[in-house]
């Protein structure tokens, strides 16, 4: 499949050989030295995730409007995902949940579904949905819009890096949901222009990346301002003592639903590349780049410097590319991601901000152009491709 240039065979290495510019020392204890942790074989599409004996077969199964059964089906889905499946009835019943579900899962749609049947059904009902990153916040919003089309429910994104003032516009309005991150639902709060005791229905979504990134100090000063009647809906993919923390003062009685994955992407053909010569390794990713079948490439980078290096690189070699990093304003990153998802760009060069929640259809290679600090933000990035049961590939430099 890839040319001469390149070793795939596990044989030729040693396994206690260091990985030079690693991260940090942390990463090199979490990953090991052993490349073969990058090296496994797919299974065939459409073997996995197939769960027997769905209670609904279809989304006509559920006991939800009609108007909002014409908009799933405009969207093109027909019988739900396991998590879909298993979460819908306890939020139509307003029960609190707890969801352990990897990305890609289809939870969004689990509980955007039953919240807008509920406001149809209620139009003074209100969701506060809380999320670690702007462009997991966008992609909700969207689904949001799908959704709820021609329904007169309407949202507000509250995010960092887009202008405050209309966003405090957008509130006043006084949408149904309000769909946010924390940073900025906490600069609103204290503002007194959001208050939330005005909700009753709240997600945290993600919450093991809230918890990585250094939000769980907001998360818990949000949750002492909830009301105490109300709906609250949590979903993470792991389940340690931090998010414990946050977990026992925000849910009463929950219905707990698991349909996690295996830990990496089971229909992603997962290899190594060598880096033979450290001053020829763009060269390296050149080559694999104009192969065939490389038609939709995200590549991980580890910092904003780096990544903005390689798009300058890449731009001057003729490649169609563009990169969503910290540096980059939240208009340009949105702009890019559009252009990724229309094919407009063959490339997408991104640091971890992207591997986590963001579902883009039809990538066909995730690349680690740099090692990932830990297994987990490995298994986070290779999950960005063999989604939907497709088939994925994932390549990793090793030098």
């Amino acid at each position: 499949m890839y040319n001469n240039n390149f070793n795939h065979s596990r044989n030729r290495f040693n396994s206690n050989r260091r990985f030079q510019g690693q991260p940090k020392r942390r990463a090199q204890s979490k990953l090991g030295g052993d490349p073969s942790i990058f090296i496994k074989k797919s299974v065939e599409p459409g073997l996995i995730g197939v769960v027997a004996n769905l209670s609904h077969q279809s989304f006509a199964d559920f006991m939800i409007a009609e108007p909002l059964k014409q908009n799933i089906s405009k969207k093109g889905y027909v019988q739900p995902t396991p998590i879909q499946d298993q979460a819908i009835d306890p939020i139509l019943q307003g029960r609190d949940l707890i969801g352990l579900a990897n990305t890609g899962t289809g939870k969004t749609a689990a509980f955007l579904i039953p919240i807008i049947n509920k406001i149809l059904a209620d139009r003074s009902k209100k969701a506060l949905i809380i999320v670690p990153t702007r462009e997991l916040a966008h992609q909700i919003n969207e689904e949001f819009r799908a959704f709820a089309q021609n329904l007169g429910i309407y949202s507000a994104l509250v995010i960092g890096g887009s202008n405050m003032h209309r966003q405090i516009s957008d509130i006043r309005r006084n949408p149904n949901i309000v769909i946010g991150t924390p940073g900025r639902l906490k600069d609103l709060i204290e503002q007194r222009v959001l208050y939330l005791e005005d909700f009753s229905i709240f997600v945290l979504d993600e919450v093991d990346l809230m918890v990585d990134i250094g939000f769980i100090n907001d998360v818990k000063y949000f949750v002492t301002l909830l009301p105490k009647i109300r709906q609250s809906l949590f979903f993470s993919a792991t389940l340690s003592p931090k998010i414990n923390e946050v977990l026992q003062g925000f849910v009463i009685n929950p219905v707990t639903i698991s349909v996690k994955k295996q830990e990496s992407a089971e229909n992603v053909d997962q290899d190594i590349i060598k880096v033979i010569d450290k001053e020829k390794k763009l060269d390296q990713l050149h080559d694999l780049l104009i192969q065939d079948g490389f038609e939709k490439v995200l590549i991980f980078g580890r910092t904003k410097h780096g990544i903005e290096k390689l798009f300058k690189q890449l731009d001057f070699r003729g490649f169609k590319v563009g990169a969503i990093h910290g540096n980059k304003r939240q208009g340009q990153r949105l702009r890019t991601l559009q252009s990724f998802k229309q094919n407009e760009i063959q490339i997408l060069l991104a640091t971890d901000v992207a591997s986590r929640g963001l579902d883009i259809e039809n990538v066909t290679h995730v690349i680690n152009y740099d090692l990932p600090e830990t297994y987990d933000d490995y298994v986070h990035r290779i999950g960005r491709t063999g989604r939907a049961d497709k088939k994925g590939i994932a390549l990793t430099f090793v030098e």
